[in-house]
């Protein structure tokens, strides 16, 4: 009796850890796939107001490439959920099995106690049971073991509703999973016939770029010179800010030093021995005092101040979590190498490229900082600013809201997005430094 109860709760708990994973997964996937539809949505809008351009371009061709990347991630979920379907399907029809198994070995063993109570249901035989006892304590044993066949009779009727109803359940949640995967099955279909439409689009934008190869070569010259001169205005802020810093340093450790002379000199005066005439001083040890000797070099001159040292390590600690600095933006061109494909053409990017909905838009602060500079480049306003030892830069900015020295905040407007290239909607270059070195931004914003 005890092995059967044993199995049963085996069984049933198997029942709950099996189906347990699947949920959570599927909660997961269902998370990941919104996302990804909300990202469609967003690039979607920014696609249709330059889809209808007759003139194919570059950014065109960019957002293409990021929409076919988010339908095939998209995708790649619906692939993942039908393959959680068909687990979930599998786990739940070998469960099913079991329980059958479990309810066969159930039955047979109740049809035997049956069979057996049958065979001696006379009354006198309980009572011949009870008053053949030895003894008085043998007779209450035998009396406990009658009431607990009894109630080991009745628990084999209980086990016996309770699998038939967790059969059923499954049976109906199995034919539930069918049915989602069967939807999900047309999703997919759909997604892939949608994911086929958008290549060839791709293709006819790229074959039309391939014939204006030349014009591209030259708007890509462009860009690069813009790139070097935004790249150069950095690089000489960041120097400035290290220089400043280097010079603080000296200041600091000359003015230490000084103080430390004058404190020896006092204390020379003040423990000097006082000698009869006539008599010589005992000689006093040289002092030897290290003069001119180099400091060693600090990891970085930019986390000298205590204040930049707290938001140097905040900026640090926000990796991965830090704020856009437009809304609903779309990324068009990725740092690093570029290549357009088709072409031998390539270039490489110091940030990352950001389409906007619409020229105007606020741009804004990813983090707590000072304005280090604010600058015209000619085409585009663009504003640095630092954080401990890292840098941002926003470029190609139609308007500015804040001046050189300015103490911002995370999310604090600071200047309009500017017009893309093609003069089809908004757009700003954000470039991020750790001192003079450009890092991918990428992996530092919010997902």
């Amino acid at each position: 009796m005890r092995k059967i109860i044993l199995l049963s709760f085996f069984f049933f708990g198997f029942a709950f850890v099996s189906l347990a994973q699947p949920t959570q997964d599927k909660t997961q996937l269902e998370k990941e796939r919104q996302d990804i539809q909300r990202e469609l949505q967003e690039i979607q809008g920014v696609y249709n107001k330059v889809k209808g351009q007759t003139k194919q371009t570059l950014g065109q061709l960019n957002i293409l490439n990021r929409k076919i990347n988010l339908q095939e991630q998209y995708i790649s979920t619906i692939n993942r959920e039908l393959r959680n379907i068909d687990d979930d399907i599998y786990l739940s029809e070998l469960e099913i099995y079991r329980l059958n198994k479990q309810l066969d070995t159930l039955k047979a063993q109740y049809a035997k106690s049956i069979v057996y109570s049958y065979k001696n249901r006379s009354n006198y035989d309980y009572v011949n049971f009870i008053f053949s006892a030895s003894s008085f304590n043998d007779a209450v044993k035998r009396i406990a073991y009658l009431k607990s066949y009894r109630a080991y009779r009745e628990k084999q009727v209980s086990t016996i509703q309770e699998t038939q109803v967790l059969i059923a359940q499954r049976k109906k949640q199995q034919l539930v999973r069918k049915d989602q995967k069967s939807v999900t099955l047309q999703s997919q279909t759909k997604q892939v016939q949608e994911l086929a439409v958008q290549k060839k689009e791709k293709d006819a934008v790229v074959s039309q770029l391939k014939l204006k190869e030349k014009e591209l070569a030259g708007q890509i010259a462009s860009k690069k010179k813009r790139d070097r001169d935004l790249q150069n205005a950095i690089t000489a802020i960041v120097r400035r800010e290290i220089e400043a810093a280097k010079a603080k340093v000296k200041a600091e450790a000359d003015a230490k030093r000084k103080a430390d002379e004058l404190a020896a000199k006092n204390a020379a005066k003040t423990t000097a021995p006082v000698t009869s005439p006539g008599t010589n001083p005992a000689t006093k040890p040289a002092v030897v005092t290290k003069r001119n000797e180099p400091a060693k070099k600090p990891d970085s001159y930019l986390d000298l101040n205590a204040r930049d040292v707290a938001l140097n390590s905040s900026f640090q600690a926000n990796k991965a979590r830090l704020p856009w600095p437009v809304d609903n933006g779309i990324i068009t061109l990725r740092y690093g190498t570029n290549k357009i494909e088709n072409t031998l053409l390539t270039f490489d990017n110091p940030g990352l490229t950001i389409a906007t909905p619409s020229a105007g838009v606020p741009v804004k602060a990813v983090f707590d900082g000072e304005v280090s500079g604010v600058y015209n480049l000619g085409d585009g306003m663009a504003i640095t600013i630092r954080h401990g030892k890292y840098f941002t830069t926003y470029s190609n900015l139609s308007g500015v809201t804040v001046t050189k020295g300015a103490v911002v905040k995370t999310g604090q407007q600071i200047g309009k997005a500017g017009r893309d290239d093609d003069g089809n909607g908004g757009q700003i270059d954000f470039i991020l430094m750790i001192e003079t070195r450009n890092v991918d931004p990428m992996p530092w914003l919010r997902r």
